[in-house]
């Protein structure tokens, strides 16, 4: 189903924010703080929803471009993105929805399904097939 969005609306978003291709890590850190404010909005209106998909987009691009994770096993990046968070194994546990799923992909015995991947994805705002 394709959303119609008001393009006055939508318009006066892209003006506010005025979104372009990440350049610098303080770009990326001002879109990702603006990726948070929409995320939480309880009601977003699709012309919300369609300027956070944008950005997303233009961070991931510019993740994928700078962060080399080369050689990082979804164990280590999941890991890594805890402890940017200051989150605990038994707050993951929570997002995953099993103590015992969690502990066995920390410990790395079990791997990230692509449901979970993408919900971790949108949790930390970063790409699923960091997961995968």
């Amino acid at each position: 189903m394709t959303l119609t969005i008001d393009k006055n609306v939508y318009g006066s978003l892209l003006v506010e924010f005025q979104p372009k291709v990440v350049e610098t890590e303080e770009e990326n850190e001002k879109y990702l703080e603006i990726i948070e404010k929409l995320m939480a909005e309880k009601n977003r209106t699709p012309e919300q929803d369609t300027l956070l998909d944008l950005l997303v987009i233009l961070v991931e691009k510019f993740e994928e471009e700078h962060y080399q994770h080369k050689g990082s096993t979804p164990q280590s990046i999941l890991l890594h993105l805890m402890e940017e968070h200051n989150m605990s194994q038994s707050e993951l546990a929570e997002l995953v929805g099993s103590k015992g799923a969690t502990s066995e992909i920390l410990s790395g015995k079990r791997g990230v399904s692509k449901r979970l991947a993408k919900k971790l994805a949108e949790f930390f705002h970063v790409s699923p097939e960091l997961f995968i």
